[in-house]
């Protein structure tokens, strides 16, 4: 597509606040995966004795849950290169709403474990479109910028959930808390269909079918740069994985924590990654989202050997650890969000299925980083080899794969901030 005259992406040159309107609504789209994955942890206990079953096999809804994440984003991207942003979107949050109610009332623990499935599948509907949406109306350093925006909300979403399920558990059983999402997604839906506009033109959609959906696929693997860079996405993102699962086993049984402490220093790791998205708005005033990500992913994989060395002498007792492991999380924070902005920057004519491809890869990837710390250990030294290993890995594949210094410079160059 021509750029336009004046340089500005379509979505710079929307009214303020309707493009304010609508970034908000994005980002309430891309919490909807955390949310429907971590609120309802608190009520796993509940669940497991109100359904007469044993603890294995409830997790099996939470895998359930991450399954129809993967598989949604690999389907509901192409579908929306094809027919459009706004059906896909509004029927996958519908799917999502209906299997939530339905939770409500969910008889025995095969039924509630396929019903988190459509709730997976659902929610992935509004991640892969909401990245899609991104790269229909922002190229460049906007696209970076509103993704380090985005990703504030993916950060403090998984953090909150829990909270807020606990809470709905203070007031009712763990039923209440699919109540609570089922409204959720209800206003959600009014949300997208009274602020998103269709972003994907009918001269741009692509209505290859199956066979054009598997070529489109086929296209994206034969991008080296495009591979090498959701792949940093993913192996940065196991790096966060192997902390989120491994930390509360190493901080309240290693360090002798209670709950509330724990959520605290939870808390703290999440404000450096938070904080890092949000400064690398800052940092694309004055460098390239290469710079910035390959300059983070260096930075990244020296505070994880860093986090390996003292956790495997027990150097440093408690600091030893948490000082390392959180500018491990900043740095994540600053790679992420132009890791994403790159890759999509290179296939905006198949946004949707680029997106789809990219959150797929970045969740399987990462997802692998949780069972790797239980089968080292669940100790401090299994969690920094898990976090050291992915950090070496992405940075590998960046410089060797990507090869960031070869990427034309041009196709970031800057553009107008579209909200400060």
């Amino acid at each position: 597509m021509t750029p336009p005259a004046d340089g500005l992406s379509p979505g710079e040159r929307l009214p303020l606040g309707r493009r304010f309107r609508i970034v908000l609504v994005l980002g309430f789209l891309t919490a909807l995966g955390p949310l429907t994955i971590d609120m309802y942890l608190p009520a796993l206990p509940a669940i497991t004795t109100d359904l007469h079953t044993n603890a294995a096999a409830i997790q099996l809804t939470l895998t359930g849950t991450l399954l129809g994440l993967a598989l949604g984003q690999l389907l509901i991207g192409p579908l929306s290169d094809a027919v459009g942003r706004r059906r896909p979107l509004l029927a996958g949050i519908t799917v999502h709403v209906l299997a939530s109610a339905l939770c409500v009332i969910a008889p025995n623990l095969a039924t509630l474990g396929t019903l988190r499935v459509l709730q997976g599948l659902g929610a992935a509907a509004a991640a892969v479109v909401a990245m899609a949406i991104v790269r229909d109306l922002f190229d460049g350093l906007a696209a970076a910028r509103l993704f380090s925006r985005l990703m504030l909300v993916v950060g403090v979403a998984p953090i909150l959930a829990p909270t807020v399920g606990g809470l709905v558990l203070n007031w009712t059983s763990w039923r209440g808390v699919f109540v609570a999402l089922t409204a959720i997604g209800v206003a959600m839906t009014a949300a997208a269909a009274l602020t998103l506009p269709e972003t994907l033109q009918t001269h741009r959609r692509r209505n290859g079918g199956v066979l054009g959906t598997v070529r489109d696929y086929g296209r994206l693997f034969t991008d080296r740069v495009y591979v090498g860079l959701i792949l940093v996405t993913g192996l940065a993102m196991a790096a966060l994985f192997a902390y989120v699962s491994g930390s509360s086993y190493v901080l309240q049984d290693g360090y002798g924590m209670n709950e509330q402490q724990f959520a605290l220093i939870f808390a703290g790791g999440a404000v450096g990654l938070i904080g890092a998205t949000q400064f690398n708005v800052r940092l694309l005033h004055r460098w390239t989202p290469q710079q910035i990500m390959t300059t983070s992913l260096l930075a990244g994989l020296i505070f994880g050997l860093a986090l390996l060395v003292l956790a495997a002498t027990r150097t440093g007792g408690l600091a030893g650890i948490l000082v390392p492991l959180w500018l491990v999380l900043t740095t994540v924070g600053l790679a992420l969000p132009n890791a994403t902005a790159l890759a999509l920057s290179r296939h905006g004519e198949a946004a949707g299925t680029a997106a789809a491809l990219l959150g797929a890869v970045q969740f399987g990837v990462g997802a692998l980083a949780a069972p790797l710390v239980g089968i080292l250990g669940v100790t401090a030294t299994a969690m920094a080899i898990v976090v050291f290993g992915g950090m070496l890995a992405a940075t590998a594949v960046c410089f060797l794969v990507v090869q960031p210094h070869r990427l034309p410079v041009e196709q970031m160059k800057p553009t107008a901030a579209f909200v400060h």
